[in-house]
């Protein structure tokens, strides 16, 4: 392995979060508006683009790779995809090996794939999920089938796969479904984590209005369930707590209220070759541009390292509900890759 890349607050970067599409087959009130123009398919990396720089990052010590969208699923021969990269799970340390391959998905295609993850090496999966109630569900997805997604997630399980239910809280939205939400997870034996929502791009909804403390929401629940501390942790952000009705884990992604970047060991690679070191900012480095433009694998290492060198120490999300200023980048969660 070369050398590891450590930014200058002496984190160590270990996880890529690789977008393979900012395409989606659903329109989340939170992540997209309504009415969205994706990108031309020729500035989107194709897959022996996106092999390549993932082999460079995992050259440089990432051991955890994430493919996001968008939807991932959505993309042609995306199958294919997986089991080149479940391929490196296998591999010795000293060859390059990734210790994790995992996918956060609508799970609208899920039902299809569970089958073709679970062979390439994926062992748990993140499905966003933010109602049970079918009506709710569409109104928030602007075009999903909750059917369609529990199918998935049921398919998932079937096939030994560990559940992530990803839900965003939002206030007089859906915060009136975290108990209803727990106990269905304890059911199906999959995890929830509520997740802040975040101030990026416009939607065309207020989140300002929506923002809900998850510091308040965790008290509250505490009232109802038997919340016990867990050292247990993902190499994302959520800390987490066991429910003792269940036996399940509670996660809580908190950018707003307690945020989590002393921690970050994090970045994100967009469909475009964007690298983002921190998803609040704006900051990015091209690295399309330089691999289409002939650069070698040692000048994409030179362009990322820098990159690293310039990772902030913490992101730049600003959200008052009372004073209705909400700040943060001007790109789409799809884009960025969630």
């Amino acid at each position: 392995m070369l050398s590891s890349l450590t930014d200058p607050a002496g984190r160590r970067i270990s996880y890529l979060r690789l977008s393979v599409t900012d395409r989606c087959d659903m329109r989340c009130v939170y992540c997209m508006s309504e009415h969205m123009s994706f990108l031309p398919r020729a500035d989107v990396l194709d897959f022996e683009e996106l092999l390549r720089l993932s082999r460079v990052f995992v050259r440089h010590g990432v051991r955890r790779l994430r493919i996001t969208g968008g939807e991932p699923l959505v993309r042609r021969d995306i199958g294919f995809f997986f089991k080149e990269l479940g391929a490196w799970l296998r591999l010795p340390e000293q060859s390059g090996r990734l210790d994790e391959l995992t996918l956060t998905t609508n799970g609208s295609r899920l039902a299809h794939y569970a089958p073709i993850l679970a062979q390439a090496g994926v062992r748990r999966v993140n499905v966003s999920l933010d109602s049970l109630d079918e009506a709710r569900f569409t109104r928030l997805t602007r075009r999903g089938k909750l059917a369609t997604t529990l199918e998935g997630i049921r398919a998932a399980r079937a096939e030994g796969l560990a559940v992530r239910i990803n839900t965003v809280a939002m206030a007089g939205v859906n915060d009136d479904e975290f108990d209803a939400l727990l106990a269905w997870c304890g059911e199906i034996g999959a995890d929830l984590c509520l997740i802040e929502t975040m101030p990026m791009g416009d939607t065309g909804e207020d989140r300002a209005a929506q923002y809900l403390s998850l510091e308040a929401v965790r008290k509250t629940l505490a009232q109802r369930w038997t919340l016990e501390p867990l050292t247990y942790q993902t190499s994302g952000p959520a800390r987490y707590v066991r429910v003792a009705q269940t036996g399940r884990r509670l996660g809580f992604i908190t950018p707003m209220s307690h945020n989590f970047c002393a921690t970050c060991n994090r970045v994100r690679l967009s469909c475009t070759g964007q690298l983002y070191t921190c998803l609040g900012q704006e900051d990015g480095v091209d690295l399309r541009h330089l691999m289409r433009g002939g650069a070698t694998d040692a000048a994409l290492e030179v362009a990322i390292q820098q990159a690293i060198a310039r990772k902030p120490t913490g992101h730049d999300f600003l959200l008052d509900a009372q004073a209705g200023i909400v700040s943060g980048p001007q790109r789409h969660m799809s884009v960025t890759g969630g």
